[in-house]
């Protein structure tokens, strides 16, 4: 990958981390479905949550290359702990990108603190490959906004002390007309929360809808200008889609490392069954898939660091495409490798697998990730 050894250092840094507070864990999570709080709290105090804060709000000022690698290591063992590492990306972007210097003055610093739990609210019941859809409304009322809608598949919302919510404020064609506001839900009348998604995998990062009733959102919480607040939310997005790829090469190499001490040990045959070429062709077919995962991660990594948001937009849906298509064929053949004891929860290759899926969903399906691809080649 061609890491520098400041890169290396903190690489080794987060896998003894993930060895020693998120493996003994990852099953528990996910089979009683609770936040981990005390992941919040270490990743709060390594930076891991704010790696994205600039140095100079009181942040670790870090880059692509290094959510990335965090994302990656601490995946091997549980993917929705992974997604806590760099959470604040989707919040603080926005901020950088588009917000006031009074905003960010205002947040940055107590999210570089670190423990902050922060989210963005995107899509909809019926909005959700197709962003631009959405119907919840903002309406402009003295000095604050109205707030009226619903929103679907927020990540994490549940937990976060501030959301960055996408709402229309003009009936513009498509993206047009949506702005992006900063919301407290615990401070805001009118916002609640529905019932908790019960999740098939990635069980550990609450998913529950929320709804705006004629909840009030004082003007100076706008980001950047009225009617623009979708293109934060796609240059947010563009950063963070590499790092499901860097997820997707992380839960991958989990599960191939488990494939690969089982194969050792069961016997069949009176033999390892790691002796039958099927199964070596399995695992050998793993580790090139896995590494050329991992090369495309990385480079779309080294695009976003160099800000070469022309090749980032791409590399970003490549990466994220590619690596979650991956994930799901590994897992899947990592279960088959165990045979009968990779179909029961007392393996970790069943819930890795079941984890894999929703990296092909969430980010953007991996079919609008081909049309953003194909959109480019035939510019």
């Amino acid at each position: 990958m061609g890491l520098t050894e400041e890169q290396l250092a903190f690489q080794d840094t987060v896998r003894r981390m993930a060895a020693k507070h998120v493996a003994p864990i990852a099953a528990e999570i996910d089979e009683t479905d609770r936040f981990p709080h005390e992941i919040v709290r270490l990743f709060g105090e390594m930076g891991l949550m704010q790696l994205w804060v600039p140095e100079r709000y009181g942040g670790p000022e870090g880059n692509l290359t290094m959510v990335c690698i965090a994302r990656e290591e601490i995946a091997r063992y549980s993917p929705a702990c992974s997604s806590i590492a760099g959470l604040n990306t989707m919040f603080v972007m926005p901020l950088i990108h588009f917000g006031s210097e009074e905003q960010r003055k205002k947040y940055l610093p107590e999210i570089a603190k670190g423990g902050v739990v922060t989210a963005i609210a995107i899509s909809e019941p019926q909005a959700g490959s197709d962003a631009s859809a959405l119907n919840t409304r903002a309406v402009k009322d003295g000095d604050s906004y109205k707030l009226n809608g619903r929103k679907q598949w927020c990540s994490y919302g549940v937990e976060a002390k501030y959301i960055v919510v996408m709402a229309r404020t003009s009936d513009g064609i498509g993206a047009d007309g949506i702005s992006a506001f900063i919301v407290e839900p615990a401070k805001t009348p009118g916002v609640t929360f529905g019932r908790h998604e019960r999740k098939m995998g990635y069980r550990g990062a609450p998913n529950t809808p929320i709804f705006f009733d004629n909840a009030r959102i004082p003007a100076e919480n706008l980001i950047g200008e009225e009617g623009k607040g979708f293109r934060s939310a796609m240059r947010a997005l563009d950063l963070n889609r590499p790092t499901i790829g860097a997820q997707a090469v992380g839960l991958a190499q989990g599960a191939m490392d488990a494939s690969i001490a089982y194969a050792k040990e069961r016997k069949q045959f009176k033999q390892p069954i790691a002796q039958f070429q099927g199964i070596q062709f399995m695992l050998a077919d793993m580790a090139m898939q896995i590494e050329a995962a991992r090369a495309l991660v990385y480079e779309c990594a080294r695009a976003g660091d160099a800000g070469d948001w022309k090749r980032l937009n791409t590399l970003a849906s490549m990466a994220k495409c590619f690596g979650s298509d991956m994930a799901m064929r590994v897992t899947t053949d990592a279960v088959q490798v165990f045979g009968g004891y990779g179909y029961v929860m007392d393996y970790p290759v069943e819930r890795m697998m079941r984890d894999a899926k929703l990296m092909q969903i969430f980010e953007g399906t991996n079919q609008i990730q081909r049309v953003v691809i194909a959109r480019d080649l035939l510019r």
